[in-house]
């Protein structure tokens, strides 16, 4: 897959394996030269979930949760279709460059997500020299966990869908998102990555600072942070790759006040490590992390109780693919993320997902070398904290395609 093209979806190396793809549309423009360049994509996706009732935070779909037992939809996948512009010059002894992109949702008939909930993820400057290396300014992925997600299989394609119903499409499916791994989001950071220095590099940044936020009603199923955003955050990820994969270690922090509205502070940390290793035809990555106040989903939600006191949370997932003669690459993953009860949670009877799980079986197919087919099924399950309430589960089960440029 071409660097411009991931420059597009990360500015960070994706390390699938999927089909190659040339650069984008190249247009020299005086000093610059200009990238267009991303993807389109588009699944067929059907869910079949078994639940009793809605348990917040939970992956697997459940009436009440804006799904029916069974749905369908059209959508975009993990990866959402994108259209960025970079351009890049070389000036004063040093390398420029900027990024702009947008994501447009697919197609949406619904008054919740009208136009397929479109997004701008990108939109930074970087300078540098191969020699020192170089700084990013602006709104990009996220450094924790963004290594993990860009590893995951179902990047390009589905993976876990969310809620699918009568809430229609959104701008995209969850991959395995709160089943192994922490959305990285995309944060405005200003981060400085070192050059390479015999295989080992490190990025380290400070990035907007976010909110504690819950999946249940707020002040009732978890805390919320003030309005205040007081506090930058700290992300920073070290690399080791070499001829066949790479390994990395990373660690995100931040302050929060105001938890539940009743002054408390605390702070968000958490720590990952990860491999991925190939050798010929097969591919293996494997991922764990670990937190205090990080939530299982995106950074911070569900990280706090009602008294302010974090929760406790961990997972990763494992992951193997092979690449057969028809160029077809084969993939199996299976994935978790687990959200620990406190003693506040026991007293109050707080319903959220205590684990949630994923297993997932793709085939992704190059057609040519810009377009790939993909079929995949997931299977999620959803534990609530609560003993009383039923385990949610969720068959899915998507076909589609997905281009380059």
């Amino acid at each position: 897959m071409n660097k411009k093209i991931l420059a597009a979806v990360s500015s960070a190396a994706l390390v699938l394996g999927a089909t190659s793809a040339q650069a984008g549309v190249i247009i020299p423009a005086g000093e610059w030269t200009v990238d267009i360049n991303g993807n389109v994509n588009a699944y067929v996706i059907h869910n079949d979930s078994d639940a009793v009732a809605a348990i917040p935070g939970a992956m697997a779909n459940a009436p009440g949760a804006g799904a029916e037992e069974k749905g369908m939809s059209i959508n975009t996948g993990l990866l959402p279709s994108w259209l960025g512009v970079t351009a890049t010059t070389r000036q004063n002894d040093l390398d420029v460059s900027w990024t702009i992109s947008f994501q447009p949702g697919a197609s949406s008939n619904d008054a919740v997500s009208a136009g397929g909930g479109s997004e701008n993820r990108q939109a930074f400057l970087t300078f540098g020299d191969k020699s020192w290396g170089s700084v990013k300014m602006g709104k990009d992925l996220g450094i924790f966990g963004s290594t993990a997600i860009l590893n995951d299989m179902t990047l390009l394609g589905v993976g876990s869908q969310g809620i699918v119903g009568t809430a229609g499409g959104t701008t995209t499916t969850l991959g395995g998102i709160g089943t192994g791994y922490v959305y990285a989001d995309w944060k405005g950071q200003v981060a400085y990555t070192s050059p390479n220095m015999n295989g080992f590099s490190f990025t380290a940044g400070v990035v907007h600072p976010w909110h504690a936020t819950t999946a249940g009603t707020a002040g009732t199923t978890s805390a919320t942070s003030s309005g205040n955003k007081n506090y930058l955050g700290f992300e920073g990820q070290l690399s080791f790759a070499f001829e066949s994969g790479k390994i990395w270690a990373g660690f995100a922090s931040q302050d929060v006040d105001n938890l539940s509205g009743g002054g408390n502070d605390d702070e968000v940390t958490a720590f990952e490590a990860g491999a991925n290793i190939n050798f010929g035809n097969l591919g293996a990555t494997v991922y764990a992390y670990s937190g205090e106040g990080l939530g299982t989903t995106g950074f911070a939600r569900d990280g706090f109780d009602t008294t302010g006191e974090a929760r406790d949370s961990d997972g990763g997932y494992a992951q193997v693919t092979y690449v057969i003669p028809s160029g077809t690459k084969l993939g199996v993953a299976y994935g978790v993320s687990n959200l620990d009860a406190t003693s506040a949670d026991r007293t109050n009877s707080v319903s959220l997902a205590e684990e949630n799980k994923r297993l997932t079986v793709g085939a992704y197919h190059p057609l040519t070398k810009h377009l790939n087919l993909v079929a995949e099924y997931s299977s999620i399950e959803s534990q609530s904290m609560l003993s009383t309430d039923s385990d949610n589960e969720s068959d899915i089960l998507s076909v589609g395609a997905i281009l380059f440029f």
